[in-house]
């Protein structure tokens, strides 16, 4: 059940007009009240030819116009209105059931609060079978306006128990995260102009896919400018930016001007405070003596910060953080790859947008490695190659996961329901990816005797799921994978299990292929040197204790491993 909340009016009778007229498409069917703030004796036109919508509307505005002549002035905004209709799936409720509803839902919007013979006057108006319309006047028969602040949460929370106690579909609890629905106005205007979105929607499309390319508020509106989209930015006397508003093209009012939407109302968490919190955090400080090896592409780089997405789960800010930012990865992901990839990878990107945002505070700092990576990608001039673009995609569909799990373990459903969606997308797009990688390999399978030694890594790497790899359709391409890394110096026993430490592979629908690409990522780079790495190490060790004195510790020493060329055979 929804019960929306329109914008106050001030036409009593205007809206009485509409709810007992015709309808914009005839669709309302015979017009009655079910329920007001005193049925006996209240007008109903619906029933009553003798009784007229202005005596109604003047038996509603009686406290209003009271008070305009005790006050002298006019209370303006004063029609509050709310839609309450049920699914399509939900069985048909009766004009009492209808009316136990609307007293239950103005009670807990503070309308007419229980016993309290004071409140505000209100109807309920049904003129069709699946919804009614609450219409009440917002001053009391005391003069006093009532309390409405927070309404629409109170209300949605009635909502839910309504659901429970006349067995409807139960629908979600609201967080106040999610954007606003379109209206009725707008959705009209998007049909009546050719246009598949409304102009909301479109913008905010427009600004998630600018927020890769920018490193501050300034640069972001400067990027939409350039795209056409009309900006207004709102500055203090020192130029600081205050605010800003953005337009569609072509988007005018009456009076042929261009219309503005502030970022707060387009979407929750593109309010001007919120981006200058995401694009201008600063890189954590790095220690003097930590690595600093860069790999090949912004590809590869990205699919390195992803493998390290669960260690900044543990503390809810930096999770809020880390997801926030997953988002604009999967937005630059989209813009960037090749265009058969572009309509599943959108997809992903929008449905994704409602995940990224919640109640907790996000520690924008923290997930600075991961919003660089997806700035990198934005601004490379060159796409992936087919093996790059797969491990992408797969380390995504596996941070998706990281995400919803995150979510659920918070009781946010919408988010979770949205990750969700995400992850059919992504999912698609890396089975696709796929495709050509596993046909490359699977044509240099090694041969039979390689395939049964490589089967013998895998059970013992990976015990627990060594019987769905092997009998993965994939798994010559896997055998494949595993000879080349071993052809390169690296151990395909050391490999599986560290591919099977960075992904559980427990909830992977094909394991063979999420160790393909996770082994085709890790192997692209030269096999460590045990002795070089001791070295590497022992350097290091040195340098940190000259730093700290006392408190340095001694260097651990690394075994040194048999060749793996040499290694027996099965």
């Amino acid at each position: 059940m929804i019960a929306a909340i329109k914008p106050a009016g001030s036409n009593t009778r205007g809206l009485l007009a509409y709810l007992y007229g015709p309808g914009r498409r005839d669709e309302h069917t015979d017009p009655h009240i079910v329920a007001g703030f005193a049925m006996l004796g209240m007008p109903d036109p619906g029933r009553d030819q003798d009784t007229t919508l202005t005596q109604l509307a003047r038996h509603l505005d009686a406290p209003v116009q009271l008070r305009n002549s005790e006050f002298g002035r006019q209370v303006t905004e004063h029609v509050w209105h709310c839609p309450v209709r049920t699914a399509p799936e939900d069985r048909y409720l009766s004009d009492a059931e209808w009316a136990e509803i609307a007293e239950r839902i103005v009670e807990a919007a503070g309308i007419a609060p229980h016993e309290d013979d004071l409140a505000c006057r209100w109807i309920a108006v049904r003129h069709a079978d699946d919804h009614i319309h609450i219409l009440a006047t917002t001053v009391r028969e005391d003069g006093r306006r009532p309390k409405l602040h927070d309404s629409g949460i109170r209300v949605g929370d009635a909502c839910r128990q309504i659901e429970k106690d006349y067995g409807l579909r139960q629908l979600k609890k609201g967080d106040r995260t999610a954007g606003r629905r379109p209206t009725q106005a707008e959705m009209h205007k998007a049909q009546r102009l050719g246009w598949e979105q409304t102009s909301r929607a479109w913008l905010q499309d427009r600004i998630r896919a600018a927020i890769p390319h920018a490193s501050s508020a300034e640069e972001l509106l400067a990027y939409l400018q350039a795209d056409g989209i009309a900006v207004k930015a709102r500055r203090g006397p020192s130029g600081d930016l205050l605010g800003y508003a953005v337009g569609r093209p072509g988007d005018l009012n009456k009076d042929g001007e261009q219309i503005f939407h502030p970022g707060g109302k387009i979407a929750p968490d593109l309010t001007l405070p919120k981006l200058k919190a995401r694009l201008e955090s600063t890189a954590p400080e790095e220690h003097p003596t930590a690595r600093r090896d860069q790999p090949a592409t912004p590809w590869h780089q990205a699919t390195d910060v992803l493998d390290t997405l669960h260690t900044g789960m543990t503390d809810d800010t930096h999770a809020q953080a880390h997801i926030t930012a997953l988002g604009e990865l999967i937005e630059a992901t989209a813009q960037k790859a090749p265009a058969d990839f572009h309509a599943e990878l959108r997809a992903a990107s929008r449905a994704f947008a409602r995940a990224q945002r919640s109640q907790i505070r996000a520690e924008n700092q923290a997930a600075h490695t991961l919003r660089k990576a997806a700035r990198d990608i934005a601004h490379t001039a060159t796409g992936p190659d087919g093996s790059a673009l797969a491990a992408l995609l797969s380390a995504l569909v596996w941070a998706t996961i990281v995400a919803a799990r995150w979510h659920e373990a918070k009781g946010h459903a919408h988010q979770l329901e949205a990750a969700r969606q995400t992850l059919y997308h992504l999912r698609a797009a890396a089975d696709h990816a796929l495709v050509p990688v596993l046909g490359s390999l699977a044509v240099r399978q090694p041969s039979d005797q390689a395939r049964r030694t490589l089967a013998h890594d895998v059970r013992a790497a990976i015990p627990d799921h060594a019987d769905r790899v092997l009998t993965d359709p994939a798994w010559p391409a896997l055998a494949t994978v595993l000879a080349d890394a071993e052809a390169g110096g690296h151990k395909p026993h050391q490999l599986l299990k560290e591919a099977a430490a960075q992904r559980e592979l427990t909830t992977a629908r094909q394991p063979a292929r999420v160790l393909i690409t996770r082994i085709q990522h890790t192997s692209r780079n030269p096999a460590p040197n045990p002795r070089a790495e001791a070295a590497r190490r022992r350097t290091t060790t040195r340098a940190y204790a000259i730093g700290l004195g006392a408190y340095a510790t001694q260097p651990t020493a690394t075994p040194v491993t048999a060749n793996p060329i040499n290694r027996p055979r099965l």
